[in-house]
């Protein structure tokens, strides 16, 4: 189901009931109960109420949380018609063979896990959730990255605080694009959960078929693999460019797959072993002393 490459771009207010507030608040220090106050849209009065339900000693904590997310929402309201948020995908034929993806044509070497989560459990590599080369049936991968104006993340050059406020949330706003963006491809482009009708709450628990695992994160955690998904859909379009260690800039950018599969679900691949080191660097066609430069983590 190959299609044409993609490019939108977002008004800042049309992604705000996509932001995921937790992450925003973690980011600050604020373990997840705070982050309900993102919930309340009423009057002072039900903020006061939502205060009033933590224990006395969590209270100052609460007014605090309260705090930021009044003046993160102000933040945003100024950012909104001055800047933007932008993503590109595409959805690309593909097949699994081995643990490599094959996306329009193009080899995508991925890990396999080599440690259990939970015991009885296999060994888990992305490439398990997309068909087959050989039951010769195309199947379908989606390949996606969304990121804002350069330009917010340098504002407030002299504040520290709103600097790091601004910055905290163009992270969430790539993040909330990426969110809004995947909506669309299942409902409408890819079609594959025409009558999905979940709650914003729901969407952001993951509850939607399928998963986005992103460059960088547990199941993806190369970052030269930007390299390869940049030659699929030319990021460069949308503002993003790659420096030499594959780490994207505007730093709140992000970039990954979309996979389809029922079963599909989040894993870490963990540590892998020096044979799947240098089995990893063949198929990619690298050294394997540059391919230990970017899995370090994983050794």
């Amino acid at each position: 189901m190959q299609t044409a490459l993609s490019v939108v771009s977002y008004k800042i207010h049309e992604l705000a009931d996509y932001i995921n507030w937790i992450y925003f608040f973690h980011t600050w220090g604020f373990t997840p109960q705070y982050a309900s106050i993102a919930d309340i849209h009423g009057c002072d009065c039900q903020r006061a109420l939502w205060l009033a339900n933590f224990p006395e000693k969590e209270r100052a904590k609460a007014s605090e949380a309260m705090q930021l997310h009044k003046e993160a929402s102000r933040m945003l309201n100024q950012l909104d018609g001055a800047y933007k948020v932008y993503a590109i995908y595409k959805l690309a034929d593909a097949n699994a063979d081995g643990d490599d993806l094959l996306l329009d044509g193009k080899r995508l070497p991925l890990l396999r896990q080599q440690t259990h989560q939970q015991a009885n459990q296999p060994f888990l590599c992305l490439s398990d959730f997309v068909r087959p080369l050989h039951y010769g049936i195309t199947d379908t991968v989606g390949i996606f990255a969304t990121t804002v104006d350069a330009e917010m993340e340098n504002l407030y050059a002299d504040d520290d605080y709103k600097r790091m406020l601004v910055r905290t949330l163009c992270e969430r706003l790539a993040e909330a694009a990426a969110e809004r963006t995947h909506e669309v491809i299942r409902k409408n482009v890819w079609g594959y959960a025409k009558d999905e009708n979940l709650s914003m709450k729901d969407m952001l628990n993951e509850k939607f078929q399928g998963i986005r695992p992103a460059v960088g994160y547990p199941s993806l955690p190369d970052l030269s693999v930007n390299f390869l998904l940049d030659e699929l859909i030319d990021m460069k379009r949308i503002g993003i460019r790659l420096t030499e260690n594959g780490m994207m800039k505007p730093t709140a950018s992000v970039c990954g797959l979309l996979l389809a599969h029922p079963a599909a679900r989040y894993f870490s691949v963990g540590k892998i072993d020096e044979k799947q080191l240098t089995d990893y660097a063949s198929r990619r066609g690298l050294n394997v002393e540059t391919m230990r430069k970017f899995l370090r983590a994983n050794l």
